[in-house]
């Protein structure tokens, strides 16, 4: 996973609250313009915007955080219940979840659980961020730099699904996800901190059986993906009458090699590219090319 998109109305104050408290420190990507790519997802029309691409020194995912500009943004009109489709968590690298707790609750942090142990034995809390964005720190020692921080990057993400068969196919056939760690249908104590999370859900969590080939995989390290299906929530996509870059969760970014052959697959699965930006394209001081698929719920892939 290269990052997390965070849509957010003041990019300014984000940046410092995600570099304080998460330590998304390394700034890539300053990119003051136009987003032109993404209309099906803006109006139809090219949308003003500011966004920042940052990593953690001490490795993981990205955040690439982005204010829409010139208009008003749109929040949603409910809080996001666990198992609404989309993006509802960014999972969090942590070496020491027991410091990191003490820091947030110490800090005037929004902490929204206990440390809890996954059903996979993993120590874990949740934290919200002053926007309503939930964030899962999960003990995990994975290393790039060795410096003395309390986080990482990105460990992967929660998302909310629909139909858990279909959505496992996707991931595990489009993204190598293929490994099924774990699989139970329950109401699970580490969840009833979470808006929804009272209610009875089946819970997958996929991992990778092949090493990870991306161009900075060095520096992303390995992740993993939480697929929900909540039974008793009349479910909503996150971005339900909003348009891409307004607040939340707006993709998850996959750095890839071999673009065609990515496109070949997806359209096998019937998730062909929605967004392409074609062989060339520039942002600032980064270029390449990037594309978006669709999953099975409308979450954006990058």
């Amino acid at each position: 996973i290269q990052q997390v998109g965070i849509g957010v109305e003041d990019l300014m104050t984000a940046w410092k609250w995600y570099n304080k408290h998460l330590n998304i420190r390394m700034k890539v990507v300053d990119d003051d313009g136009v987003a032109e790519r993404m209309l099906p997802y803006t109006g139809g029309k090219p949308q003003p915007r500011h966004a920042f691409l940052a990593l953690a020194e001490r490795g993981g995912g990205g955040f690439e955080i982005w204010q829409p500009k010139g208009r008003k943004v749109v929040y949603p009109k409910e809080p996001l219940r666990i198992g609404d489709y989309g993006i509802n968590i960014c999972k969090v690298k942590c070496p020491d979840v027991k410091k990191a707790f003490d820091y947030y609750k110490n800090n005037g942090i929004n902490v929204l659980s206990e440390i809890n142990v996954s059903p996979l034995g993993i120590e874990h809390f949740y934290i919200q961020d002053p926007w309503g964005n939930v964030f899962e720190i999960e003990k995990d020692d994975y290393i790039f730099m060795n410096v003395d921080l309390l986080t990482g990057g990105s460990n992967g993400a929660v998302l909310g699904v629909s139909d858990m068969e279909e959505s496992i196919e996707f991931y595990s056939k489009l993204l190598d996800y293929d490994i099924v760690a774990f699989d139970k249908t329950d109401v699970f104590e580490d969840l009833k901190c979470l808006n929804g999370g009272n209610c009875k859900v089946r819970r997958v969590e996929l991992k990778r059986s092949k090493p990870i080939m991306g161009p900075l995989s060095d520096i992303m390290g390995p992740s993993h993906l939480e697929l929900i299906q909540n039974f008793e929530i009349e479910a909503h996509k996150t971005l339900e009458g909003r348009w891409w870059g307004d607040p939340g969760f707006i993709h998850l970014c996959f750095d890839i090699r071999n673009m065609e052959k990515i496109r070949e697959e997806a359209k096998a699965l019937g998730h062909d590219f929605v967004c392409d930006s074609g062989d060339n394209f520039d942002m600032g001081n980064a270029n390449g090319r990037f594309t978006y698929v669709e999953d099975p719920d409308g979450a954006l892939i990058e």
